[in-house]
């Protein structure tokens, strides 16, 4: 496995694990790879239902060459604070650092001197960018606005409320240890529930539409694919960092068997939950694996995500009502989530009747009755966009 990039290349050009690479993490990469693979194809989508007519261009107006404004160089100088506040960890303790980047960003310490510093110089470059472009009679222009053109800040509201969304249910998974240190959970680097991501990406990106007058159910048929391949990328980062989120103890592989192995059962040596058994020989910091071996499930995940987003694909041209393939795919998202969920390791929860349901398996069912409601209200004519 590859907790972060030093393990990699150590497999690569047999550099040392753990050294100053180890800031760029596996799953961090992946992650990455899933959005800007989901804003790639959703773009693609809302282009093409913007060619139907499927959508009105909105008149947007904007004036070239005024003086620079207070309002213009505050982001700026927020950035540059940011980065010179937290450059000072960096600079000061880069061991630390570099073991759980993550944690140190996401913590309240910093160098307050820098992080000024970086404000002035931040601010007096915006300042000097816009003044050298400004014009003796600023002009006003007015261009029409698609939805793909907004990708860009579509994709910026998912992201943030869906990292927002994943953390707040991953520490709801666990609500005493949560109790007890929640200050260190809610800023710690680890722990995101992609159900939360789903539900929080989904929020924000509803209100960012419901604001900019965009119907909401075009572009939540046109996402649906694209969640289910950024779901199966984001998953690979799951297998490739071994970050916890695998099966349970695999049973003894069958004789009918014909795949490799490792897609039956896996060890997932140097995985970056660092749970396990010591492995003999090893010297870096992420040195267990699992015995015995388990369901390689991020995989199996993978692949059915990329199955069903294919099936989504080529469904979509008989769908005539809008809306009816993003019912279809909360349907399937939480049927195969409720069933991996069988032979995947997870938090339970006592409920009566002795039923031991894990949060994934009660928010699929939701997701189900949800999509199923949709779809009767999509047919009856009961919800349009």
């Amino acid at each position: 496995m590859y907790p972060d990039f030093s393990y990699i290349f150590h497999d690569l050009f047999g550099t040392p694990v753990d050294n100053w690479t180890q800031i760029f993490k596996t799953f961090g990469l992946f992650l990455v790879f899933a959005i800007i693979s989901a804003s790639i194809i959703l773009r693609n989508e809302l282009k093409k239902l913007a060619a139907a007519g499927k959508f009105k261009p909105q008149i947007e107006y904007k004036i070239i060459g005024e003086q620079p404004k207070f309002s213009d160089l505050i982001g700026n100088a927020i950035l540059g604070f940011i980065i010179g506040y937290k450059g000072g960890i960096i600079l000061s303790d880069f061991d630390t650092f570099r073991q759980d980047p993550a944690a140190a960003l996401m913590s309240t310490e910093g160098n307050l001197l820098l992080g000024v510093l970086g404000l002035g110089v931040f601010a007096a470059y915006k300042y000097w960018e816009i003044k050298r472009k400004a014009l003796p009679k600023p002009v006003k222009e007015s261009v029409e606005v698609f939805p793909h053109n907004k990708i860009g800040e579509i994709t910026v509201y998912a992201a943030v409320s869906g990292v927002i969304g994943a953390k707040l249910f991953a520490v709801l998974e666990t609500p005493a240890e949560f109790l007890e240190r929640p200050l260190e959970m809610l800023f710690s680097g680890a722990g995101l529930a992609i159900y939360g991501g789903l539900i929080g990406g989904f929020f924000g990106v509803r209100y960012y539409l419901k604001r900019n007058n965009i119907p909401f159910l075009y572009v939540a048929d046109a996402v649906a694919p694209a969640l289910f391949i950024a779901y199966g990328v984001g998953r690979l980062g799951c297998h490739f960092s071994g970050d916890g989120d695998w099966g349970i103890v695999a049973a003894s592989i069958p004789e009918w068997w014909f795949l490799p192995e490792w897609l039956w059962s896996y060890d997932y040596p140097n995985n970056v939950a660092k749970a396990g058994v010591l492995m003999e020989g090893c010297s870096g910091i992420y040195c267990k694996h699992l015995v015995p071996p388990v369901y390689p499930t991020p995989i199996y995940e993978m692949l059915m995500s990329m199955l069903l987003a294919f099936a989504l694909i080529k469904i979509r041209p008989r769908l005539k009502v809008p809306g009816m393939l993003f019912a279809i795919y909360m349907i399937m998202n939480g049927v195969e989530r409720f069933f991996i969920e069988k032979i995947r390791v997870n938090v339970t929860y006592d409920w009566p009747l002795g039923l031991q349901p894990t949060q994934a398996e009660v928010i699929s069912v939701i997701f189900i009755l949800i999509g199923l409601l949709l779809v009767y209200l999509l047919r009856s004519g009961k919800l349009k966009n």
